[in-house]
């Protein structure tokens, strides 16, 4: 299986600003890794990916600078659009819906650039996006009209050069909530050679849904799972809540779920779980943390999913390290950027079944 690191964690949203990542962040994690290849997990802006897929110079010219510098690109994260770094992303990283022309048209210019930085030798490239919408005033219509918007995207991807597949990626308080909840929707509906699922595994955490059992689900209805975002939740035991309190930030949505007796319950984000959430049993939230790190105690994080989900899938898939979350952690520093994603690609290439750095 091959890894990648998500260079969502950057800021850069035009392809100049993403070259100059490459120089400041991409290739110091290569060379701190002492290795002659890094995978990248590309995020492109939705105005990046316009001027790239507009113009196969331009893409040319990309790929050659990656290629310098010994960086490949197998998988594109395509669920934020753009202004994933802005002071308060919150519910807007879920705009637009598959229900917009816009979302398509991003999707679609990202498949045209990965079908060009995808390696020759490489048997398919991947491309992870949003689970439809956030939950709320979504309706029948909006599922027959992302449904259409999703079959013209496969007549697309019939038509490239390169293989290129759709991972559909499931989130906590989204149309598609849970892995069951896509797999529900998707199945029947969309062509399984093209779109598949982006496995998520602090999302699939989050859920408290058990790895295998999921993975056995998903490939009983039929689906692939194209790409494994390799991430870990933090976990709280059950009457130590307040211990999370330190991890309460602006910027991103962090969506906890609390398990009682068999039941899930949820609030869309730390600060309201507070008083809504039983505090008499374990909790589980939506912040990905560095995969080599742990917290103080009494927390936790959710690795042990992480690496039960890898070792039950029977078919290889694209791994990406996807801590976006490093600039909003308590007490984060930024020179440990480069040696901290170092370590998570370290950590990730011994902990995780038949995976390589």
């Amino acid at each position: 299986m091959t890894i990648s690191y998500c260079t969502n964690v950057h800021p850069a949203e035009t392809v100049a600003g993403i070259i100059e990542q490459l120089d400041r962040f991409s290739v110091p994690i290569r060379e701190e890794l002492g290795a002659d290849v890094l995978g990248l997990g590309l995020w492109l802006s939705a105005p990046a990916a316009r001027q790239l897929a507009a113009d196969p110079a331009v893409r040319r010219g990309l790929r050659r600078e990656l290629d310098a510098r010994g960086l490949v690109v197998h998988t594109l994260n395509a669920f934020p659009y753009r202004g994933f770094h802005e002071p308060v992303v919150k519910h807007s990283v879920y705009h637009p819906r598959w229900t917009e022309k816009a979302r398509l048209d991003y999707t679609r210019d990202c498949a045209t650039v990965l079908a060009t930085l995808l390696p020759d030798d490489a048997e398919h490239g991947s491309i992870s996006t949003l689970p439809l919408g956030w939950r709320t005033e979504w309706t029948p219509a909006d599922d027959s009209r992302a449904t259409a918007a999703l079959a013209e995207l496969t007549e697309y991807l019939a038509r490239l050069s390169r293989p290129i597949r759709l991972a559909v990626e499931p989130e906590p308080g989204c149309v598609l909530d849970t892995m069951a909840d896509a797999v529900g929707w998707l199945a029947g509906r969309v062509d399984p050679e093209h779109i598949g699922v982006c496995l998520d595994t602090c999302h699939l955490a989050v859920s408290f849904a058990d790895p295998a059992e999921t993975v056995r689900l998903i490939a009983e209805a039929g689906l692939r799972v194209y790409k494994v975002q390799a991430s870990a939740a933090l976990e709280a035991p059950a009457g130590h809540a307040d211990a999370l309190a330190r991890f309460i930030e602006p910027r991103y949505l962090h969506q906890v779920r609390a398990l009682k007796d068999g039941v899930v319950h949820a609030a869309d984000d730390l600060p309201a779980a507070y008083g809504a959430l039983p505090a008499d049993a374990p909790w589980r939230v939506h912040f990905h943390v560095p995969l080599h790190a742990e917290p103080d105690a009494p927390l936790a994080t959710t690795t042990g999913v992480l690496r039960e989900a890898v070792a039950a899938l029977d078919t290889p898939a694209h791994i990406e390290v996807e801590t976006y979350t490093w600039t909003v952690l308590p007490d984060f520093r930024d020179h440990r950027l480069v040696e901290g994603i170092a370590a998570e690609l370290r950590w990730a290439a011994h902990h995780l079944e038949g995976v390589r750095a």
